[in-house]
């Protein structure tokens, strides 16, 4: 069981280090993480499971362990992440666990968390409190259950939540997606309401991933549909992760659009309703994001990385919306939570409601040059935020997440992942060659990227 409790989630490859007596471990300690608010609603939880040919054998056992502990089941079956935390909401529930290893290769499995109102479970918030109880736990996983399990079919709910938030359907709009053989793949009936002509990739349900890794932030696995928004002149392109809980999109030209510029680009939509209010974004993004918050009239907040810090941010804030650089996209009207294809809405209202193109709306935000995340193992992580620290200390230094330092016309970021054992690197410049110079200079203290 060692290394699988995450920051954010439990992940491991199944069956060695993930496997039916951990689900059914992990279901049955579950009920410790919920407070009485959460209990007072049942207690009753959503299951869901993403389409890996191990998810079934998973959430049976965790099922079982939940009701063993007297915690209702509500089961709405073959599900994407975000369709977990709407019924949560939707349904009342004290909370919802979806069986999931998100972008991960085929040969990993895992557990999503959340309670009440699709409030996250972190490392902080009881996954570690979990991994010493699982640990720790003798419970026989032949315990019968103490309380029942009930179907639950949300998605036409989910599909009328989502289609809901379309503000015109005209004109119609050509779009190329990419489900990656994942989740985003029960999105069809969703697609084909919101009158755009859907040129459909990888839409085949296939938890092997026979086409390409479900991962998005790698360019390598952006080459298709952006090969097929050129080829078929379309409006925009939008490639989703394994859970669907991720989208990054492709303009008509067939380049990639950076997630903070999407939020950049529709925190205005949210602000002209809402005057004042606060955005919610990540510490990666760039100044250009900060820029267009504030100039539309909003409170730009920056937060450290990681959904459920940007959530609880966007919780105690009032929060409409918020973004991370990974290609997460936050709504208050989404009970907090991210929505990928939500994403795909709204920025089709804006194409709809200005007439202009992708690249044209984003151009004007990319007034900055950044390298993109950059990933280095080092042995002594604090060690090297420290030196960096001195080196720069001529700079504007925080560390809400790792190590920021801001100077007039350049700044980085550098911060141990929450989920694997490296330091990321974040840097941007006002001029390219400034850019290329700073990069050059911290590569040569971080070392080779890998």
């Amino acid at each position: 069981m060692a290394g699988i409790f995450k920051a954010y989630d439990i992940r491991g490859t199944y069956p060695d280090q993930v496997d039916e007596e951990i689900a059914f471990k992990v279901g049955y300690h579950y009920r410790d993480l919920l407070d009485a608010e959460d209990l007072a609603r049942g207690p009753a939880v959503v299951v869901s499971r993403d389409m890996r040919s191990h998810s079934a054998p998973l959430a049976a056992a965790l099922k079982r362990g939940l009701r063993a502990r007297g915690v209702k089941v509500l089961d709405i079956g073959l599900a994407d992440t975000p369709q977990n935390y709407f019924a949560i909401g939707h349904l009342g529930a004290s909370g919802g666990i979806q069986v999931t290893a998100s972008h991960n290769p085929a040969r990993y499995n895992g557990f999503k968390m959340s309670r009440r109102d699709a409030i996250p479970v972190s490392r902080d918030t009881g996954i570690a409190a979990l991994e010493e109880l699982v640990n720790a736990s003798t419970v026989s996983t032949s315990l019968q259950p103490q309380a029942g399990e009930e179907e639950r079919g949300v998605f036409d709910a989910y599909c009328d939540h989502v289609v809901s938030k379309l503000v015109s359907s005209a004109p119609r709009l050509k779009v190329a997606a990419d489900a990656a053989n994942g989740m985003a793949s029960s999105y069809r009936p969703i697609l084909d309401r919101l009158n755009i002509e859907l040129e459909p990739l990888y839409f085949e349900l296939d938890g092997s991933f026979p086409n390409h890794e479900a991962n998005p932030l790698k360019e390598e696995n952006l080459v298709d549909v952006a090969r097929l928004v050129r080829e078929q002149q379309c409006h925009l392109g939008v490639a989703f992760d394994g859970d669907a809980d991720r989208a990054m999109f492709i303009d008509e030209t067939g380049s990639p659009i950076s997630a903070d510029m999407i939020t950049a680009l529709l925190a205005p939509r949210f602000l002209r309703s809402e005057p004042g209010a606060a955005i919610v974004y990540d510490l990666r993004s760039s100044w250009a994001t900060k820029e267009a918050i504030e100039q539309a009239g909003g409170r730009a907040i920056r937060e450290r990385v990681g959904h459920s810090f940007m959530k609880a941010t966007m919780r105690a804030n009032g929060a409409p919306f918020g973004g991370e650089l990974a290609g997460h996209f936050y709504y208050r009207a989404n009970f907090t939570a991210d929505s990928s294809i939500l994403t795909l809405v709204e920025i089709l209202n804006t194409l709809r409601e200005t007439g202009k193109t992708l690249s044209g709306l984003v151009r004007p935000l990319r007034r900055y040059h950044a390298t993109g995340e950059i990933n280095f193992h080092v042995e002594d992580k604090d060690g090297m935020i420290r030196r960096l620290a001195e080196e720069f200390a001529d700079g504007e230094i925080d560390y809400l997440d790792g190590i920021t330092v801001q100077f007039a016309d350049w700044w980085f970021n550098v911060r141990p992942s929450n989920t694997e054992p490296l330091l990321r690197l974040v840097l941007e410049a006002r001029q390219r060659p400034l850019m290329e110079e700073k990069k050059a200079l911290l590569l040569s203290r971080l070392g080779t990227p890998v």
